[in-house]
């Protein structure tokens, strides 16, 4: 019998099976994908006459203030890790800014009459703000005037979420842009382009990263093989469809079944789950109506990444570019050959990752790939990144689940899913991303397993994993059940109440 049980290979999943292995315990993870672990950090691997291209679902940056978690990275990888410079930059109107912004390029950028409209419309924010603002576009707008909300806040946000900034509640925008105004903005860029600048205490805005040399899947894909190596089991093309736990004999019974359709039926002592929240809930026999329903309004974004393969005429050295441009429908483009050389085998040829957001089975989404690769095209031409002739083809992937969303109600549907599971489905952990219905990073999804699995070898819940914070810190627990300092959970939007 297996002991523990994971569900989902990856950064979550394969974090807690390596510690569970390093402890000599008897695991087995399920993944449902029949050819990749890593999950949204996996990296897909394609081949063709032109050369072999690897490229990620978006881009992963490797950084971390947890050492634990870092030192995890590196016994994985065996120090192998590449530290890589960031560059980034923003495209509007015709032309790039660099980001974080660069105070003259971006007043040359503006030109000096845009540049003095915007300190106008600033002025005018300031003598007369839109009173007790409800709306993202309020609330920024009162901050940096109507004319920089345009250019560095509007579209973007719109693209990432599929809302308009009018429906987007003014509390996401105080908490997500706490601290920044247009002063604080202009000092800070000013501070950079001179060379003053401290070091940055702004995740976001780190200068250098860690980066595996064929991407984040490297990280996983060696870890699936020492778990695999440890004693453990990696099982491929398994997708749990049902869990039930005997009271009598305190096991789980979790059934899932394979591409082909098999029906395979597992039993476990454990069970350390990553699959999306509502999922589980709907997998999991004899939920009641109202976890059920609970779990049934949980919402997410999804994603599709364009990898469009072209001759390398060097462009540009960016890691990636923000689009700000609402002419095109990319929301980012990744440059992968940046991120890491090896990343594309033949150097006279680039691959570039169009990043767009949406909903699964929307018009985007249902898009037949060469459509798909046909727009992405005309969009990295229209923005000045590439010539017809020297795009080659491309490939497409989507993404389901990529962002779980967090609505005016969300809290509560998670809070009734977390009692029912706590109360009713012993020795269960949910961890990672998705398990959690919680957007945040790669680490924080690597602590939470890390937490799960001390849980188990201490034989009670000596961790409560929701109190691990966007920076994967833990954070304790009183008596009242309030957390300290676990706040910092990444923020997304909320809709106007």
């Amino acid at each position: 019998m297996t002991s523990i049980l994971c569900i989902g290979a990856g950064p979550a999943g394969l974090t807690a099976a390596y510690e569970l292995v390093r402890h000599k315990q008897s695991v087995t993870v399920l993944e449902a994908d029949s050819r990749y672990v890593g999950g949204i950090a996996r990296t897909i691997q394609e081949s063709d006459e032109k050369g072999k291209f690897c490229f990620d679902i978006g881009g992963h940056r490797f950084f971390s203030k947890s050492g634990e978690v870092v030192a995890l990275w590196n016994e994985i990888l065996d120090n192998q890790m590449m530290k890589r410079p960031r560059k980034s930059r923003i495209f509007y109107g015709g032309k790039f800014y660099p980001y974080p912004l660069d105070l003259i390029k971006t007043l040359q950028n503006l030109g000096l009459i845009e540049s003095a409209l915007c300190g106008l419309s600033y002025l005018k924010a300031r003598v007369a703000p839109t009173p007790n603002p409800k709306t993202f576009e309020q609330w920024v707008s009162n901050q940096f005037g109507v004319r920089l909300y345009l250019t560095f806040f509007k579209t973007y946000t719109e693209k990432v979420w599929g809302m308009s900034c009018k429906d987007i509640s003014a509390d996401w925008a105080a908490q997500r842009i706490k601290g920044l105004s247009l002063s604080s903005a202009v000092k800070n860029a000013a501070l950079r382009t001179l060379g003053l600048q401290g070091k940055s205490k702004i995740k976001t805005l780190i200068e250098e990263f860690l980066y595996p040399r064929l991407g984040p899947g490297m990280m996983w894909e060696v870890a699936a093989q020492k778990i695999d190596a440890g004693g453990g089991k990696v099982a491929m093309g398994q997708r749990v469809d049902s869990l039930a736990y005997d009271v009598g004999k305190q096991e789980w019974r979790i059934q899932a079944r394979s591409d082909s359709g098999t029906l395979m039926t597992h039993y476990a002592t454990h069970v350390i789950s990553t699959m999306p929240l509502r999922e589980l809930v709907h997998a999991i026999e004899g939920a009641p109506e109202a976890v059920r329903h609970a779990a049934s309004q949980l919402l997410y974004r999804d994603f599709l990444i364009v990898a469009l393969v072209l001759n390398d005429k060097k462009v540009f050295d960016d890691n990636w570019i923000y689009i700000h441009s609402p002419e095109v429908k990319v929301g980012r483009i990744q440059n992968f050959k940046a991120w890491s050389p090896d990343m594309v085998s033949d150097p006279k040829l680039a691959c570039y990752g169009m990043e767009y957001f949406c909903f699964e089975g929307d018009g985007l989404w249902n898009s037949s790939n060469p459509d798909l690769i046909a727009q992405a095209s005309e969009e990295l031409v229209k923005i000045g990144l590439a010539k017809p002739e020297d795009i080659l083809g491309g490939y497409v992937v989507r993404q389901p689940k990529a962002y779980p969303v967090y609505d005016q109600v969300y809290e509560s549907h998670v809070a009734v899913i977390r009692a029912w599971l706590e109360e009713y489905c012993p020795n269960l952990q949910v961890v990672g991303r998705n398990g959690m219905h919680k957007y945040n990073n790669q680490d924080h999804s690597m602590m939470t397993a890390m937490l799960a699995v001390k849980n188990i070898l201490a034989g009670k819940q000596e961790y409560d994993v929701w109190c691990v914070n966007q920076d994967a810190e833990y954070h304790e627990v009183d008596s009242s059940g309030s957390s300290h300092g676990a706040g910092g959970e990444r923020l997304v939007p909320k809709g106007v109440a």
